[in-house]
């Protein structure tokens, strides 16, 4: 289960943060995307929400976005948090207009680990 937001600036995604998490969200569970790579680091580290990552993603999607141009990349991460495909679109536009998107997301693409994790 996942939730979606739209927001304007920091202080509406700091609000909303606040209220997704009287619904049960963890802080761990709600990630906050910014076109910018900068904004969005600064953002996420101020609420202390979640970073999409290898959890999240699998080892796989995790390497290839290092490749990838920014707006590939915010799509993917989206996605892996449950997303369908022209979810993660609408979504970019709104972040291509300067927008915020919040997601709360207690669903990920994790994929099984190949061989002995502990090697």
């Amino acid at each position: 289960m996942y939730k979606v937001n739209i927001v304007e600036n920091g202080l509406e995604a700091s609000n909303l943060i606040s209220e997704l998490q009287n619904e049960g969200y963890l802080k761990s569970e709600i990630y906050i995307f910014a076109h910018g790579e900068e904004r969005s680091k600064d953002i996420t580290d101020a609420t202390e929400t979640g970073k999409v990552g290898v959890e999240e993603q699998g080892v796989l999607n995790t390497l290839g976005n290092v490749f990838k141009k920014r707006g590939d990349e915010l799509r993917s991460k989206m996605s892996a948090l449950g997303l369908t495909d022209h979810q993660a679109a609408d979504c970019e536009k709104q972040l291509d207009q300067g927008k915020l998107v919040v997601i709360a997301s207690k669903e990920t693409t994790k994929e099984p680990l190949i061989g002995n994790p502990y090697i």
